[in-house]
């Protein structure tokens, strides 16, 4: 998995994310998958027709500091050709094997997405909400209906 040593930033540093992220622009309020891929060609200079497989696997929601912080993981391939070997003006990228992951430092919501990622989204094709509630992060299927 291709994660950033993210330096400099203003919510989150000095800790591992999992590759791009960022803030929605005020066009993409309803579209957060345009969203992650501006911020994946901001940062790391991936456009979609290099990815196979995209889709959003995980919406977190915490409360800290007065808000509530709402991420969303994408989760995608590279498809076959594409260099490996990306850089970013956020932070160290650096891809690591599945095992590796448990052991890096990590912001609270993408922890226990990981570690939800390693021990069950993996072997589903489902989409999960997760609510942290100040110990840990709690996932349910979210179906559409």
């Amino acid at each position: 998995m291709l994660m950033l040593y993210r330096q400099g930033g203003r919510v989150v540093n000095e800790v591992w994310v999992p590759s791009a992220g960022g803030h929605f622009e005020a066009s993409e309020y309803c579209d957060a998958r345009a969203c992650v891929l501006r911020e994946l060609g901001e940062e790391l200079g991936i456009t979609e027709h290099q990815l196979e497989n995209f889709r959003l696997r995980y919406v977190t929601l915490r409360r800290r500091n007065g808000e509530i912080r709402q991420n969303y993981y994408f989760f995608a391939e590279l498809t076959d050709g594409v260099s490996e070997e990306f850089s970013s003006n956020e932070g160290i990228c650096r891809w690591f094997s599945l095992s590796e992951l448990p052991a890096l430092e990590m912001p609270f919501t993408s922890k226990y997405v990981i570690e939800h990622y390693l021990k069950t989204g993996h072997a589903t094709e489902e989409m999960y909400g997760g609510i942290a509630d100040g110990e840990k992060v709690m996932f349910t299927p979210m179906p559409e209906f």
